[in-house]
């Protein structure tokens, strides 16, 4: 009899749970809608039943009659800034809403360096301070949960338990370009802003967009194709991901310095030709000037004291970016993916003898930074309750590139990185839940993934803007960040991968209700994610304060066009430029050889005048176009002249 009970009430249980009516989990206390827009409350309630919205501003009622599966649809008018306002949602049980403000909504997206926290691993410029001032209650926060999908979602998880007022408590883990961009806002326009951090690290564009808008950008087709055939299902795509991950092995390890025969050759012994360089590590080898995707070997001579034969020894390398298989005396020890996982391999005692051994690394870069990074004490072997230090000098020897090589086959296995990459799965799983939800506009910082594919990032970034726009149906505005320089300093750089993405990332501007902050002089040598987002911030509400807002200017210098005279080539600019801190710098000149050399430059109002004792026929000039270049023209309003060439 009382198993009889418990299951009736286990039953009424769940018939009482399914009637409460549920919404988006974007929808929660404290929330930011846009005014003067339509809201949609999008939800699910017991089939059938009569759904209710009363909303405090207006004190009106919307109904809806929940259909057979219980989806239901209400459209409310939203009120000028203001509020608090309270939303109550009802089936016969309320669902309330409260603390909710009618302001000013901006989605936040793209990659690393709009995902860097004020504090957290982000650390921004003087961050102790900002977290502390971080009081400013009409700001709202809403953090989306990373998460991938392989078809569009209605729904996606909220981190922070949804929407947060923000606080010193609330800020330290939330996107410090989009926090600097709402605060601008709030200052300048004293509305309620709400900002939604929709980010992703060490992700390309292709993941954000459409399967519908994909498929007709080049170099995607057959892609999604693939994924129309497996049905969109992912178990399908992994069969097919492992096919070609095998062809592509086969292919890449041919080409390898460190194979021969498909045999590893640089594993059992020392290496000591003269193609073999030091490095110190850890360090992303981009910063021990070594600008490679691909594979590099590294080799180092340990010596295993005696008291540790036939002891188990545990080998800590921090962390490898982004895969690597990793040998000791010519016997692999471990393989591991994944660019922020630490390594720690072991080896049996049998194994373990006294004496001189060899570590040898296979380390796998795919693109952006690569290399063994962490602190150098996260690189030690340890047997015995020892511990003996493996930071400080390697040797090291470049394998393949991948320039040139083919494309490597985006895994679909997985929930994190490096699936994360897989094209459309942050479209589907955290852009598409929020296409009901009005937005004032979109800020974007992304692009350091698609470095090396400029062409195709010139036609993908406009489709991608177009493909949110229509999703929304709403041609809201779009403002991004062109990246920010990076690597070595370099005078003389016209192959440049970075300055060819910045100017792939230019051309979005030819689509209407868009603009740029450009970052040029923002960046730091060795480090990917430069400090100062405050600035960032800063620029991309100037944008949105003059060009959504009508609040101020934000004239970015523009290049309008050139003319030879004689030995000199004469730019034209839209305004009067200037030098911050001494001569023009930055400018280079080619001749019919098309080589390019350091150009002297003159200001003259809105013209640069450029020549060169080694130019005596000038035909193209570049300016700011190198990975890090040294750079310092600006306008009179203290923004600065974004890169450009003179010939595509």
């Amino acid at each position: 009899m009382k198993k009889y009970q418990l299951t009736l009430l286990s039953l009424c249980v769940a018939a009482f749970a399914q009637a409460k009516v549920t919404l988006p989990s974007f929808f929660t206390d404290n929330m930011v809608i846009q005014q003067n827009s339509q809201l949609t409350l999008p939800g699910k309630a017991k089939a059938g039943k009569q759904v209710t919205v009363k909303v405090s501003w207006n004190h009106e009622k919307y109904t809806a009659k929940a259909s057979a599966d219980g989806h239901f649809s209400i459209e409310v008018p939203t009120p000028p800034a203001g509020g608090p306002y309270q939303i109550i949602v009802s089936d016969g049980e309320k669902l309330v809403l409260n603390n909710v403000l009618s302001g000013e909504v901006w989605i936040c997206s793209g990659q690393s360096n709009m995902e860097m926290p004020v504090a957290g691993w982000g650390k921004v410029m003087n961050y102790e301070q900002e977290v502390a001032d971080a009081n400013y209650p009409s700001i709202r926060l809403l953090q989306v949960k990373k998460t991938v999908a392989f078809s569009p979602q209605d729904n996606v998880e909220m981190n922070m338990n949804g929407w947060q007022e923000c606080s010193s408590a609330t800020v330290s883990e939330f996107s410090s370009v989009a926090y600097f961009y709402a605060r601008k806002l709030w200052k300048e326009l004293n509305v309620p802003v709400g900002v939604i951090d929709c980010t992703w690290g060490g992700t390309p564009a292709e993941s954000w967009t459409s399967h519908q808008t994909l498929k007709r950008v080049m170099g995607f087709q057959k892609k999604m194709a693939e994924m129309e055939s497996a049905g969109f299902q992912r178990e399908k795509l992994v069969e097919l991901y492992h096919r070609e991950m095998d062809e592509w092995l086969q292919q890449f390890d041919a080409k390898d310095a460190g194979f021969k025969d498909g045999v590893p050759q640089w594993i059992s012994a020392l290496q000591t030709g003269n193609e073999w360089k030091p490095m110190e590590l850890p360090a992303y080898w981009e910063t021990r000037g070594l600008n490679f995707d691909g594979t590099v070997w590294f080799q180092k001579e340990v010596e295993i004291p005696a008291d540790w034969n036939g002891k188990e020894i545990s080998f800590h390398l921090a962390m490898i970016d982004d895969d690597d298989v990793t040998y000791f005396n010519g016997k692999e020890i471990g393989r591991t993916s994944g660019c922020n996982t630490m390594r720690t391999y072991k080896i049996p005692a049998a194994l373990a003898k006294a004496g001189k051994g060899v570590i040898t690394i296979r380390a796998i870069d795919y693109g952006g930074e690569g290399g063994i990074h962490g602190e150098p004490q996260q690189m030690y072997m340890e047997a015995n309750d020892k511990k003996i230090s493996l930071a400080g000098n390697w040797n090291y020897h470049t394998g393949v590139s991948m320039t040139g090589a083919p494309s490597r086959p985006l895994s679909p296995e997985g929930t994190g990185w490096p699936t994360s990459c897989y094209p459309t799965v942050l479209y589907n799983a955290m852009i598409h839940p929020f296409t009901v939800f009005p937005i004032k506009g979109a800020i974007w910082y992304q692009g350091e993934n698609n470095v090396g594919f400029d062409e195709q990032y010139r036609v993908l970034f406009q489709s991608m803007i177009t493909d949110w726009r229509r999703a929304w149906k709403q041609d809201f505005p779009f403002y991004f960040v062109q990246l920010a320089n990076y690597l070595k300093p370099e005078e003389v750089q016209p192959d440049s991968k970075w300055a060819a993405l910045r100017d792939a990332q230019a051309h979005a501007l030819h689509l209407p209700n868009t603009g740029m902050a450009c970052a040029i002089d923002l960046g730091e040598a060795y480090d990917i994610h430069p400090k100062n987002k405050q600035e960032v911030g800063k620029r991309l509400a100037q944008a949105a304060l003059a060009k959504t807002y009508n609040k101020g200017t934000y004239e970015v210098p523009a290049f309008l066009g050139y003319r030879i005279s004689g030995r000199t080539l004469i730019l034209s600019f839209d305004q009067e430029v200037v030098a911050k801190e001494g001569t023009p710098k930055g400018f280079i000149l080619a001749g019919p050889d098309g080589k390019y050399v350091p150009a002297q430059a003159i200001i003259r109002g809105k013209e640069v005048i450029l020549q060169s004792d080694r130019i005596e026929i000038p035909t193209a000039a570049c300016y700011a176009w190198a990975d890090n270049p040294v750079c310092n023209l600006y306008g009179k309003n203290g923004l600065p002249v974004p890169p450009f060439r003179t010939r595509e």
